[in-house]
């Protein structure tokens, strides 16, 4: 199951560099394309708002 990024999000950016497969795509609200997620954490580790996790 891919990570989400919920309404909490606030377009910080820090996500997005720490994807190895690129699945994140800017927004107002951030998203995960949960085809190319390979669920390894890396963006929700260092998220500083705590918005991204596993449904």
């Amino acid at each position: 199951m891919a990570y989400v990024i919920s309404n909490d999000c606030v377009a910080c950016g820090t996500c997005i560099d720490e994807c190895p497969v690129e699945a994140i795509s800017e927004g107002s609200i951030y998203s995960i394309n949960p085809d190319a997620c390979t669920e390894c954490g890396s963006c929700a580790a260092v998220c500083p708002t705590e918005c991204i996790s596993l449904p």
